[in-house]
């Protein structure tokens, strides 16, 4: 892996601080910012690290220095992560377990009436978490933790501190984020004009815990990355080349089917596939449209990062590895510093609302014990 410097544009007009690690790459510098899900947006080239919201907007920052974390003076072990989480009796959710329930129920009642075929049905937890005085989290404190508790194929890290305008200087701000994801779901992988995608639907905490509505509900979503990748690649170029796949992560497993094809372009148009396959399917459910009319009705916060994606793009290789943005935190300086994490699962009529309920226990349990004091 190459080691890469680019110089600002003049659109960024130097750097500024921000700090990624992606897919075995640590970036510094900030030089540019790009709304990469805007119709017609481009990349000039160079190393992006790349954070979507749920909700459809999808941010790019292009980095002055990258260069393979195993290159770092004195590479090795880093000492014990100096994180602090919130205490864990602090977390709260958008939907309590009663309140979740009886949105399982209303999704079974929108499959009754065919509207959808299946939800992803999700609630946030949050926590407060102050920053101190004129400073951040350190994300890579807590990502170094879920490294060690909680290692996952996708994990890394992106933080880029709110901008402060230089004085005197006419200021085009970038916009700050602090995400930390230890996401074991690929959403869109490109390379050598191939485009692959991982969807996960299927979780337990043994493989004798996966049901037949499990392997019913991931043939269901694989055939909508189907859909969603026919629109971008070469006619009869996608296919299924892996079919329900056991995957083992900490503390549960999943079912993974992995769905592949051509680009009709050698040279990705970032944006095109992004407006094709945006919102990640296996997060939205079935059809996507319809399915994110009922999230919209039945979730009462927005999910933000989570469920959206989180990772890079290599604009000079034509190359990108972005994680759906499951099992992943974020903070914001909102109400003096909260952080957040998201779980949910997939409903449809077959589902019972109690394991449901579960599914999603199970899923944030690790993760947010984590992150957590004790």
């Amino acid at each position: 892996m190459r080691s890469s410097r680019v110089e600002p544009n003049a659109r960024a007009r130097g750097a500024s601080p921000g700090r990624a690690v992606l897919g075995g790459r640590r970036a510094a510098g900030v030089v540019d910012h790009v709304v990469l899900s805007e119709p017609g947006a481009h990349l000039d080239g160079g190393f992006w690290a790349v954070v979507g919201d749920f909700e459809g907007v999808v941010h790019a920052w292009r980095f002055a220095e990258v260069s393979p974390t195993a290159a770092e003076p004195g590479a090795g072990p880093r000492p014990a992560p100096a994180w602090r989480g919130p205490a864990r009796d602090t977390w709260v959710s958008t939907l309590d377990r009663p309140e979740y329930l009886a949105g399982v129920e209303a999704v079974r009642a929108a499959v009754r009436d065919g509207d959808v075929y299946q939800v992803n049905l999700c609630r946030v937890l949050s926590a407060p978490l102050p920053g101190r005085p004129g400073a951040e989290p350190d994300a890579q404190a807590l990502a170094d933790g879920l490294a060690v508790g909680n290692p996952a194929p996708y994990a890394g890290w992106v933080h880029v501190p709110v901008a402060s305008p230089e004085p005197g200087r006419p200021a085009e701000p970038v916009p700050g984020v602090w995400v930390v994801t230890a996401s074991p779901e690929l959403f869109l992988r490109v390379g050598e004009g191939l485009v692959t995608s991982g969807p996960i639907k299927g979780t337990a905490a043994t493989a004798d815990g996966l049901t037949t509505k499990d392997r019913a509900e991931n043939v269901m979503i694989a055939d909508m990355v189907r859909n969603d990748l026919q629109r971008v690649c070469g006619p009869g170029t996608v296919e299924v080349v892996d079919l329900l796949a056991l995957e083992h992560h900490p503390g549960l497993v999943h079912l993974v089917t992995t769905v592949q094809g051509r680009l009709e372009h050698p040279q990705p148009d970032w944006s095109a596939l992004l407006a094709a396959t945006y919102p990640p399917a296996s997060v939205s459910g079935a059809p996507k449209q319809s399915a994110l009319g009922v999230i919209r009705r039945l979730e009462p916060e927005p999910r933000g990062p989570y469920c959206g994606a989180v990772g890079w793009i290599d604009a000079d290789e034509g190359r990108a590895e972005l994680a759906v943005g499951i099992r992943t935190f974020w903070w914001t300086p909102a109400e003096g510093g909260t952080l957040r994490f998201g779980t949910g699962a997939g409903i449809t009529w077959a589902s019972d609302p109690a394991a449901e309920w579960a599914e999603t226990e199970l899923k944030a349990a690790r993760l947010v014990s984590l992150a957590s004091d004790t």
